[in-house]
């Protein structure tokens, strides 16, 4: 997993409404290690399981180390004046009051290190005292913190074993059929597999669908082009510009909502209300008015599209890349002077990357099996059927021939005059 910050540069402008300025650091890159547990098998051809994960940093594959410092956005501050906007201004004022006793103002300034798993905040613990299961940690706070040596949730999933077309398709998640975080059953619904492979045989009109917990969200990708990878055929799929559409351009998201621009998705609905919001690296297939509220992006397809690279014989991926940011809605909250007269704008926290391909002993053993194998068998095929022709037709050449030259040469006993049957001549016989 590769992680960018952004680092704000001019966080005293953008508290007197100027445009922010980043600049992008990193990659921070991580191995993440995964291992099911608890895995159980169901009579219904289905099997349960947590999907545990640890992060391990990998300093030779980073651009830096974690403790290099950065600035960003405070989402414990901005988030929650945004949360606490609508309340009496008396509240919003105690709020205030209480971000001043603790220190905390509306940047952070620490380590990568610590932005990632946590660090020691006073406010954290007041807030996990007085109002528990505010916060999503009870430790420190940090932006992976809740990730790192933690499950999935409880999968149950479709072994295949009687439909291969149902493989890996997500029959529950926690017990859960369906979610409760949306408005509409269709954005409730849970589709698709776990993300880790598809039923095989797949067509250029197949998608790709899975439910992510991390999304809080089914998805689907689509179809773009054929490629090869070390000589295996792949299909790459992609992420359509419908996937993070708000509902006014795309119908079937209105369920998302509350939204704002086309390209995020509001997930505060599953993230505790905090004003958060996901979307492609750099607004990547986003509406372009986003990116002239931040000043330092630059979206490609190449570098912030996803994608993921299957093997369409068995739904197995080659390669894979989901690329997502982190961003907040920052805006001024009277009452609370912690957000001074900050302009109304979605600001980019993170992004990372995770990415994953077949190598070494299991690539190659790919590779034979179902290509160099399957282009053998179909070579002895038409060989095979190439030889039985030319066996029947050599075989029927010499039938003809030794037709024909026992028709010239052989006679048998009732056509021979000199045969000692005492037969007469046909032509005398047929004279008398």
């Amino acid at each position: 997993m590769s992680v960018y910050f952004f680092n704000v540069l001019n966080p005293q402008e953008v508290l007197i409404g100027g445009k922010p300025m980043v600049e992008q650091k990193g990659p921070f890159v991580y191995r993440k290690r995964i291992q099911k547990d608890n895995i159980t098998f169901h009579d219904n051809g289905t099997v349960s399981y947590r999907e545990y994960r640890t992060f391990y940093f990998e300093p030779t594959m980073s651009s830096g180390n974690e403790s290099e410092v950065v600035t960003i956005p405070n989402m414990l501050v901005l988030g929650a004046a945004g949360m606490m906007e609508n309340l009496p201004y008396a509240v919003r004022l105690m709020i205030s009051a209480t971000f001043k006793t603790f220190k905390e103002g509306p940047f952070l300034t620490k380590t990568v290190g610590e932005l990632m798993w946590g660090y020691d905040s006073g406010l954290v613990d007041f807030l996990n005292t007085w109002l528990p299961g505010m916060l999503p940690t009870k430790g420190k706070f940090g932006l992976f913190a809740e990730f790192n040596n933690s499950n999935t949730g409880l999968f149950t999933i479709f072994t295949g074993k009687d439909d291969i077309r149902k493989i890996h398709q997500v029959d529950s998640w926690n017990g859960l059929t369906e979610l409760n975080y949306w408005k509409t059953p269709q954005c409730n619904m849970i589709n698709g597999t776990a993300g880790q492979m598809w039923a095989p045989f797949m067509t250029r009109e197949s998608t790709l669908p899975f439910y992510s917990p991390d999304a809080c969200r089914s998805m689907e990708l689509v179809y773009q082009r054929d490629g090869k990878m070390q000589g295996i055929p792949l299909f790459r799929y992609v992420a359509p510009k419908t996937l993070f559409a708000n509902g006014t351009d795309y119908a079937p998201n209105a369920g998302f909502c509350p939204c704002r621009q086309s390209g995020l998705l509001n997930v505060s609905s599953c993230r505790h209300n905090s004003p958060v919001f996901i979307s492609h690296p750099h607004f990547y297939n986003a509406d372009p008015v986003l990116l002239d509220f931040v000043q330092g992006l630059n979206p490609t397809e190449e570098e912030h599209g996803l994608f993921i690279d299957i093997h369409p014989l068995t739904g197995v991926p080659l390669n894979v890349s989901i690329r997502l940011q982190l961003n907040l809605f920052m805006k001024t909250v009277s009452g609370i002077t912690e957000t001074g007269k900050i302009a109304d704008v979605v600001m980019p926290m993170i992004w990372f990357q995770e990415s994953g391909y077949l190598d070494g002993p299991v690539l190659s053993t790919f590779h034979t099996n179902l290509v160099v194998l399957p282009a053998v068998m179909e070579f002895m095929q038409y060989g095979f059927i190439a030889l039985g022709v030319a066996t029947i037709i050599i075989a029927s050449l010499l039938h003809h021939k030794f037709k024909r030259n026992e028709g010239k040469d052989g006679f048998t006993a009732d056509e021979n005059p000199n045969t000692s049957t005492g037969e007469k001549d046909p032509l005398l016989r047929d004279h008398q």
